[in-house]
């Protein structure tokens, strides 16, 4: 691979970890690409993060769009909404913009997994002249080392923290019922859309919902489910509180629960 030829690309999600590591490599590839995959499916706040990212890292961010939109897709595939087993969605509004945007140049594609992050593995591309490197794993940096580079900054964590513990799309299947909740809550506009991407096979009877208790139209109408929900999160999040204080005396970092699931190293990082 000749090196004078080799494009550096870092794709941001719009989290934290893609984001610490722009940063984190601002001075140590000049001639870096920041892309950013944009499927039209994003959360306002996303956008407002990735413009002060910009700010702070003084270069444009390549927008990388897919050539239709998500209910294309969608009805390609039968209405069958994506899921871990067949995210078709990473594929088509993801991945592809990405490889046409490379093309057939030598690449190396800069990842923000964490050196406390073994277990997530990452969804990327097999085209053979992307070459993945790891920068936090190789450099052993951890999630207390990503928060220390985001506070450093001044930029700190994207708005949609508040709510919910990852970047991407705001019907992404990978959210936990109480990000939904928080989505009907902060953007109900959002919510109904991504309620009207639901179906019922009239034939079969078959549901194709984010969700497999119920349909999303279901949990908004059902109040005692939405604080069960609510209430179910807050008592996890304690415990897991308690569980970092009874473990603080070990060599112990603070993890999302959330990217414990392998994620798109393009998608949600």
């Amino acid at each position: 691979m000749n090196e004078k030829k080799v494009r550096h690309i870092l794709s941001l999600s719009g989290g934290k970890d893609s984001t610490a590591l722009a940063l984190y490599m601002r001075d140590k590839v000049s001639e870096m690409e920041y892309v950013f995959c944009d499927t039209g499916e994003e959360l306002q706040e996303t956008y407002d993060y990735l413009r002060k990212i910009e700010a702070h890292l003084g270069k444009k961010i390549a927008y990388l769009n897919p050539d239709r939109p998500f209910a294309h897709y969608l009805h390609i595939y039968r209405d069958v909404l994506p899921d871990p087993r067949t995210r078709w969605c990473t594929r088509m509004l993801k991945l592809r913009p990405f490889e046409k945007y490379v093309g057939d140049a030598p690449v190396v594609l800069y990842v923000g997994i964490r050196a406390d992050e073994s277990q997530r593995t990452g969804y990327v591309s097999t085209k053979p002249n992307i070459r993945s490197r790891f920068p936090f794993v190789e450099d052993g940096l951890r999630h207390k080392d990503i928060m220390r580079i985001l506070d450093d900054s001044g930029l700190g964590l994207p708005e949609y923290y508040k709510w919910r513990s990852r970047s991407g799309c705001y019907f992404c299947f990978f959210q936990q019922r109480r990000e939904w909740v928080g989505l009907l809550e902060n953007h109900k506009e959002l919510y109904e859309r991504a309620a009207q991407f639901e179906k019922i096979d009239p034939q079969t009877g078959e549901h194709y919902t984010w969700l497999e208790e119920y349909s999303l139209t279901e949990l908004a109408e059902n109040e005692a489910e939405i604080e069960r929900i609510k209430q179910q999160y807050e008592e996890r999040k304690a415990r897991e509180c308690q569980r970092m204080v009874d473990l603080s005396l070990g060599d112990v970092f603070a993890a999302d629960e959330s990217e414990a699931l392998s994620g798109c190293t393009i998608c949600h990082l």
